[in-house]
């Protein structure tokens, strides 16, 4: 099986934990920044990084978190420069998540100079009282701004992360976010409904009775966003994602995010950080959620690993069925087989007439994918799949 091969891996997956404030929706792992934590954070990723640099030669590199942007220009030259003496820079794609509020030229150059050349900005909206419902430290200027000193720095690679069906967020408010990010000329596009997830703030306002959910409401904000992005030379190529096409590769336009496409079409990865997960070799590992624990196991000169599984390569094989529909191109028989060894007709035969029958798939002698509805209806279809 290709995964378990020995060569190096490709992709390298960082979670930075620190935000200015936690935004009531989040509910993945952060904190509230303090300096002391940051440098020790700092100097924990690069013995982290030292012990896998061996392993790794990547084509793709994203920086996620929390706001990895939050660091300031010394953590971020400290890992940079560890990165580039451990021969990491090289990859295709490096892309780096910002928050709108902490982009400055300074910042903007030095990730220019290190290879960096993908920035995810994480807008959420461009209506000021919707960022401030969603605990947002930057204002609808802030997006702006930051933009142009991206463009003027030289990134020619830039995601704008948007979210629908935010409580009291109206069509006409989401037609005018969509406006005016569309006019901002971004190469790619993400944006995601609303998720309600246990132990945050709004999912305890939901159950406070403060609001309710329009299922409709969020179903044509939908519609509204592909329709958008569509007319305005973007393709869709998975269920919340847009790029802009240019030439076409392997499905997928020219500007989609290859790291992504790596998750989606079952990849090995490397994930370093508090909190992590990667997958390398048929092993997923999961790091400690605890940013001073991880410091702790890192100081210790050992992996801060919490959890690692072998799955059994059926179980494996589902999962990657699963998150491969989420993708308009769906999965090529040829290309699952080649990514799993098994053969999606066999295994799978009946769950995949079942979501025909429904509308929701289709099927040739190609391939099999999720229609329009079944993308909107695609993780209900990907537990099918699960094994």
């Amino acid at each position: 099986m290709s995964e378990l091969s020995t060569a190096p891996v490709t992709s390298l997956y960082v979670h930075v934990p620190f935000c200015a404030q936690k935004c009531v929706y989040c509910a993945f792992y952060s904190e509230a920044s303090s300096g002391e934590l940051v440098n020790r954070f700092t100097a924990a990723l690069v013995r982290e990084l030292e012990m896998v640099a061996e392993d790794l030669k990547p084509k793709t590199i994203f920086f996620g978190g929390g706001t990895p942007s939050l660091l300031n220009l010394r953590q971020w030259e400290t890992i940079l420069r560890a990165m580039e003496k451990l021969n990491l820079l090289d990859a295709e794609e490096f892309t780096v998540e910002c928050n709108p509020a902490t982009v400055s030229a300074d910042k903007a150059k030095l990730f220019r100079n290190f290879g960096i050349n993908r920035i995810s900005m994480g807008v959420q909206s461009l209506d000021e009282k919707l960022l401030d419902r969603l605990g947002r430290i930057h204002s609808r200027e802030m997006v702006f701004k930051s933009f142009d000193i991206l463009r003027a720095a030289g990134f020619e690679n830039i995601n704008l992360d948007l979210m629908f069906a935010i409580p009291t967020q109206t069509m006409e408010i989401w037609r005018d976010t969509l406006n005016e990010a569309m006019a901002m000329q971004s190469e790619h596009l993400s944006s995601y409904e609303v998720i309600y997830e246990d132990d945050t703030p709004l999912y305890e306002q939901l159950k406070a009775g403060e609001f309710s959910v329009d299922e409709n409401l969020a179903c044509e904000m939908y519609d509204e966003l592909i329709s958008h992005a569509t007319h305005n030379g973007f393709r869709q190529y998975e269920i919340a994602n847009f790029g802009r096409d240019g030439r076409i590769q392997n499905l997928t336009p020219k500007f989609a995010c290859r790291h992504n496409v790596n998750y989606w079409r079952g990849g090995s990865f490397y994930g370093l950080g508090p909190s992590a997960t990667g997958y390398v070799r048929g092993v997923r590992t999961k790091n400690w959620s605890n940013t001073q624990l991880y410091c702790e196991q890192l100081e210790k000169g050992r992996r801060a690993i919490e959890s690692s599984e072998e799955l059994p390569p059926l179980k494996r094989a589902g999962e990657i069925a699963a998150f491969g529909l989420r993708m308009n191109a769906g999965w090529p028989f040829a290309e699952f087989k080649r990514a799993t060894d098994f053969d999606l007709r066999n295994e799978w035969d009946s769950e995949m007439q079942q979501l025909t029958a429904r509308g929701w798939a289709a099927r040739d002698d190609e391939k099999f994918q999720l229609t329009s509805q079944g993308l909107r209806f695609a993780d209900s279809a990907a537990e099918l799949f699960l094994r």
